[in-house]
């Protein structure tokens, strides 16, 4: 991402905010785990959505004063010992290539900087990400930080820019467009592996493997979320993601993974005969589950409500299922589908964003039907990310082998 795009996208946060305030964003930091080990850091989203930096400690500054926007980055100093043992952090120099920002500090200017600005009157309001899961969760570090400065500065009044950070992030620029193709491309490259090595016998986790390695040939650094690798019964378990079952033989197995390209997430869904071949009834749930999934994605374009888009599934679900005798009102389908057809997708695989929306142009959003019968031991999930354009939409993953014919046709050339 060049940094035009931060520049301007700070640009557009600014137009919301109000006059005579400090935005404040932090980077983060790895959690502990235990001992001198630390989890593995990732940037927070919407810091880096704001500056494209992605080393943890840094905080950045956004501030709206008499009608002009200034930026500020605060940054760790140099430390020549620690270095030798972990790297080198970033410079001032780098920073501003990356971001686009010129005015950049050390941390420890960073609390005389803020007194100075709330002091002189230009700041009266603080505007922080709070992104608040639960009233019980643990405090974050955005409200531990805006309950201490209310013990210092009582007078100073705070603000959420969750919300509009989320707002802008929905809209993709064709820069974001093109990672997330990138993402789908490496992912669709993994899922013919998968294909191509799949048999029952072996462990699920030995399978998901010939993905990880794709990723690693690709320098992909991180996953858009842990593969979930559910063959036969376990695919009818959503969130399943053990992976550590032999696959039955004549089974199903379900593939739901990503590729995570510079921060941007693919996020897809692909449901293959381990033996090459689907059984008749196999086949028979495969097909209702792609018949939902395609005519969903017909439906998208901009002014459609996004609720609409899984109201259409349980039709169809229910147009199906039936005459089978599965189901005998529209209210038994959730026994065999129980979660949502879309979500937003970006820099988070289930991304920010309202959806009590109508789509727009420039969203990006999966469509991922399934159907989960239990007593049968077949789960089957078909997930694509879908682009809304000004007239319908584009399917950015419609070359990852989909339909129950290609899918044998390819696994009988293996």
């Amino acid at each position: 991402m060049s940094r035009l795009f931060y520049t301007e996208t700070r640009k557009r946060l600014a137009e919301q905010l109000e006059e005579g305030s400090l935005t404040l964003l932090f980077s983060g930091n790895a959690p502990k785990k235990s001992a001198d080990e630390c989890y593995p850091f990732t940037t927070n989203r919407h810091f880096y959505y704001l500056c494209g930096i992605k080393e943890e400690g840094i905080i950045l500054g956004l501030m709206k004063v008499k009608d002009e926007v200034k930026s500020i980055l605060f940054i760790k100093k140099a430390d020549p010992v620690m270095e030798k043992w972990v790297g080198k952090t970033i410079s001032k120099e780098e920073a501003e290539a990356i971001s686009g920002i010129s005015e950049i500090h050390y941390l420890d200017a960073f609390e005389s900087t803020l007194h100075h600005a709330i002091m002189s009157g230009d700041v009266h309001k603080i505007y922080l990400d709070f992104e608040v899961d639960g009233f019980k969760n643990d405090l974050t570090k955005e409200q531990r930080f805006a309950n201490d400065c209310k013990e210092r500065y009582p007078f100073v009044q705070f603000g959420n820019v969750h919300n509009h950070i989320s707002a802008l992030r929905m809209i993709k620029s064709e820069h974001e467009i093109d990672k997330l193709r990138e993402a789908i491309q490496i992912t669709d490259e993994g899922i013919r592996a998968l294909m191509q090595n799949a048999k029952s016998g072996i462990m699920e986790y030995a399978l998901e493997a010939h993905f990880d390695f794709v990723l690693k040939t690709h320098g992909i650094e991180d996953y858009a979320f842990k593969t979930i690798a559910a063959s036969g019964v376990n695919a009818t378990v959503l969130h399943y993601s053990s992976n550590n079952s032999v696959i039955p033989q004549d089974s199903l197995i379900l593939f739901d993974l990503g590729a995570q390209y510079e921060y941007y997430n693919a996020d897809i869904t692909r449901t293959f005969p381990v033996e090459g071949k689907f059984t008749q009834r196999q086949k028979l749930f495969y097909n209702i589950v792609l018949r939902a999934n395609e005519e969903v994605i017909k439906m998208i374009k901009p002014g459609i409500p996004f609720t609409a888009l899984n109201e259409r599934v349980k039709e169809i679900y229910f147009e199906e299922l039936e005459p089978l005798g599965l189901v005998e009102t529209m209210e038994d389908v959730s026994k065999y589908y129980y979660h949502g057809v879309s979500h937003f997708l970006g820099l988070d695989t289930h991304d920010v964003g309202s959806r009590k929306v109508e789509l727009q142009e420039g969203m990006v959003l999966t469509v991922e039907p399934g159907l989960y019968i239990e007593e049968e031991a077949i789960g089957i999930r078909i997930e694509d990310d879908i682009l809304v354009t000004a007239t319908g939409c584009e399917n950015l993953s419609k070359d990852i082998i989909k339909t129950a014919e290609d899918i044998e046709a390819f696994m009988a050339k293996r």
